[in-house]
């Protein structure tokens, strides 16, 4: 990883941030899903766990040459208004590295019971046995909100920018540009 790009949100009367930066970013995950993207990368330079904020601006890390291709393509659509993009630029020699993945939450007891249920086809008294009420899990992390294509459910895409390192390491993204193991330059 070489290059990276800032995209910027831009002040907007009628929507939140967190509107807007939930929008890009969903926009963002169908554009690397349609094009097979595995070496785009993503982080949120003004990620504040402490007040749950991703913040205005999403950096998009990978080769020059691969980044110029994912940016004539049109995932961007009708966000232009909304956005400011930088020119593609070298990734400053002090630069650092993390990880920035995906945390799913644990869903609540009941609902991982029926889950259970259905898949294991278990009796509910086994399903309460394998998951007692104890198992919630709450999450503090920054999040966006994201609407599923398939079940057009809504849900909150929680993200974790990982302790900073001193060397890269290498690996794939997925469909949202995340990885649990690759890092993106950080500075």
């Amino acid at each position: 990883m070489n290059a990276y790009l800032e995209i910027k949100l831009l002040p907007d009367p009628k929507r939140l941030p967190t509107t807007l930066m939930s929008t890009l970013f969903s926009k963002l995950h169908g554009g690397l899903a349609t094009h097979g993207r595995k070496n785009i990368g993503v982080s949120f330079p003004d990620s504040d766990e402490k007040h749950g904020t991703l913040g205005t601006r999403l950096r998009l890390h990978g080769d020059e040459s691969e980044l110029k291709k994912f940016m004539k393509s049109d995932w961007m659509t009708s966000m232009g208004d909304h956005v400011s993009v930088s020119e593609i630029t070298a990734v400053p020699i002090h630069a650092k590295y993390r990880a920035v993945r995906r945390v799913q939450a644990k869903s609540s007891p009941e609902r991982e019971r029926r889950r259970l249920m259905a898949r294991k086809r278990v009796s509910a008294e086994i399903a309460k046995q394998v998951i007692p009420d104890n198992t919630a899990q709450r999450l503090y992390l920054p999040y966006l909100v994201l609407t599923s294509q398939s079940t057009g459910q809504r849900f909150r895409f929680f993200v974790e920018h990982l302790p900073i390192q001193k060397q890269a390491v290498k690996g794939t993204f997925g469909a949202y540009g995340l990885s649990p193991v690759a890092t993106v330059p950080w500075f």
